[in-house]
């Protein structure tokens, strides 16, 4: 009996071969669980288009994916974020918050699909890799600035004064303490 198999099944061949089984292995135990069909000259037409078709979507979506990202590394995001000391933010910037800031410019990107290369914790530029396709990477620019637009300044810490020096009096220097003899 001649099967196409549908997916690929161990010591026999992978999904799409044409392969020649025994009648009771085909009947029995392959067709009944959806691992094979059998192989009549329509059949293998259908399966043929059925991949061909498969395949030029896959074609078409991968395009897809390549002609977003092309659009994704000309985007430069910004994301405000409250500000202390020496330009460190509260906490980071987390996938979510580049998820949303690409919302607002029109693309719509699942969170898990959004990886920083860095930690976020500080104001600056840094770059967030979206993976679009299995075999499709952009790279997002994300400028991270401080609420209210303005630039924050460092904290300036207060000027050291210097103790005044303080005399010591040469008696009290001449102290004498007792030993303990009693050791």
């Amino acid at each position: 009996m001649k099967i196409i198999l549908l997916q690929e099944v161990e010591n026999l061949g992978d999904e799409g071969d044409v392969v020649t089984v025994k009648d009771g292995y085909g009947r029995n135990y392959l067709i009944p669980r959806g691992l094979a069909k059998v192989a009549t000259a329509g059949a293998i037409k259908a399966w043929t288009e059925e991949r061909r078709q498969a395949a030029r979507k896959l074609a078409q979506r991968k395009e897809d994916a390549e002609r977003l990202a092309a659009e994704l590394t000309k985007i430069e995001l910004v994301i405000t974020a409250k500000v202390g000391v020496e330009n460190r933010i509260f906490g980071s910037i987390t996938s979510q918050q580049i998820v949303e800031a690409l919302a607002h410019e029109g693309v719509t990107v699942d969170r898990r699909k959004v990886e920083m290369t860095e930690d976020v914790r500080y104001v600056g530029v840094y770059t967030a890799a979206v993976k679009i396709h299995p075999e499709v990477l952009a790279q997002v620019k994300v400028r991270v600035e401080p609420e209210g637009g303005m630039p924050a300044v460092a904290e300036t810490p207060a000027p050291e004064v210097a103790p005044e020096p303080v005399e010591v009096d040469q008696a009290d220097t001449d102290l004498e303490f007792p030993e303990d003899d009693e050791e």
